[in-house]
């Protein structure tokens, strides 16, 4: 049959390439650039071929029956051939054999035991869970950690965590780090990201297993309101240049807060956000969106889903660095045009957020202020429940000191603690 006609799909110019032997698969991934076709090494009775294309898996074959411990053609009508496509989440998970390597069956078992779930029983009935475009927001009690550390697993996956530590806020850095050791993404793989223009005096700190930091200096400026508004810029050029290549997740985060309580991969999406606890039962005409036309964060009023705070938000690195990029552009053509927005890359980020629609958000326990704390105090003290159970996340008191410049800076914590 080798001689017979027979037509085969060829796709150019595509990078992800497969092989099959037996009746399973195993695929391997190729350079990134164009080029033509390969043929891989021909396997007992059976034809293959290599294609690039994007992040899919191609495979084609002709059609097969195995008998006897060894491969035969099938009788079939000549040009027919079965083509396969494989497409992953997580583009550093696309090696099937080693995902499948140590199992001798088809699906991976995790043995992950857990409540079943009741299609008729909401996790959380005094809160919104769900929004309209279908993206969850993540309380306690919405969510099985052990579950969802089983299913991050697999996918062998690196979390990057983005910090900037500037001028006089270098004096959070060492608590946020010790803090984020203990709680954030424990047991998984981080790289820390500190940007900073003070090098030096990052603290070196003992780090678990397979974590690890990263220094990358960065511009100081006079004002604290242009060292806010430079990180979008420094994210999107930190992403172009290295996050790509290290992490498959990039979280991104004020350094001037304190992780109180387990932060891990419940959080991680394609695109997350955080609402800010100060606008979490408001209308959108009460949320502090730059309203003037002129402004590149311009935002009517009748216009707004939630009201995200600047100090938490992340996603995939592909999503981050979209958001972090147009962000970056419209900051630079509002300056261009002697504008700043009212909270500066806040402003720009809910712009983003309003019509790039987040596939996932954080409630207020992920970024705790200390008005919500009071709240939440006075709350119990008439012995009445708080939607936030937990405090994950905590916004910490700045001291003027640390605005103005001094040196001898200190930092606040508000709860007693």
């Amino acid at each position: 049959m080798g001689s017979e006609r027979r037509e085969e799909v060829l796709i150019k110019g595509s990078r992800i390439s497969g092989t099959g032997t037996r009746g399973s698969s195993s695929c391997r991934q190729t350079q990134d650039e164009v080029g033509e076709e390969q043929p891989l090494r021909k396997q007992p009775q059976g034809r293959y071929r290599q294609h690039r294309y994007a992040s899919l898996y191609l495979m084609t074959l002709d059609l097969c029956v195995y008998s006897d411990d060894s491969w035969e053609e099938a009788a079939r009508v000549p040009g027919i051939t079965l083509t396969f496509h494989y497409c992953y989440w997580n583009p550093k998970s696309q090696h099937l054999k080693s995902l499948l390597a140590g199992t001798g069956a088809a699906v991976r078992e995790s043995h992950t035991k857990h409540l079943q779930p009741d299609a008729l029983t909401p996790s959380r009935r005094d809160v919104l869970v769900l929004t309209p475009w279908l993206a969850p927001i993540v309380w306690e009690g919405t969510f099985d950690i052990d579950l969802l550390n089983a299913q991050f697993k697999l996918q062998n996956a690196t979390v990057g965590l983005t910090v900037f530590a500037v001028k006089n806020y270098m004096s959070f850095l060492e608590l946020f780090l010790r803090s984020a050791e203990k709680y954030f993404m424990a047991g998984h793989r981080v790289n820390y990201y500190i940007f900073t223009d003070q090098p030096e005096l990052v603290p070196r700190l003992p780090l678990h297993s397979g974590r690890r930091v990263i220094v990358l200096r960065t511009q100081s400026h006079e004002r604290w309101q242009d060292i806010s508004m430079q990180r979008m810029g420094a994210i999107s050029q930190g992403a172009r240049q290295r996050f790509l290549q290290e992490v498959d997740y990039l979280v991104c985060a004020d350094v001037d807060i304190e992780f109180r309580d387990h932060v891990g991969v419940e959080i991680l999406s394609s695109l997350f956000g955080t609402i800010h606890p100060d606008f979490t039962a408001v209308s959108r005409y009460s949320f502090s969106n730059e309203r003037r036309p002129e402004s590149q964060a311009y935002i009517p009023e009748d216009e707004g889903d939630f009201y995200y705070i600047g100090a938490f938000f992340g996603g995939s690195v592909p999503e981050v660095y979209r958001l972090t990029e147009a962000c970056h552009q419209a900051i630079m053509i509002d300056k261009a045009n002697h504008l700043e927005a009212i909270w500066q890359e806040e402003s720009h980020l809910n712009k983003y957020l309003l019509y790039h629609k987040p596939t996932k958000l954080l409630s207020p326990e992920y970024m705790c202020d200390n008005d919500l704390l009071k709240d939440m105090q006075h709350q119990k003290k008439l012995g009445l429940s708080n939607i936030v159970r937990r405090i994950r996340i905590f916004a910490l008191l700045k001291n003027k000191e640390v605005k103005s410049g001094n040196a001898s800076q200190k930092v606040q914590s508000t709860d007693g603690q």
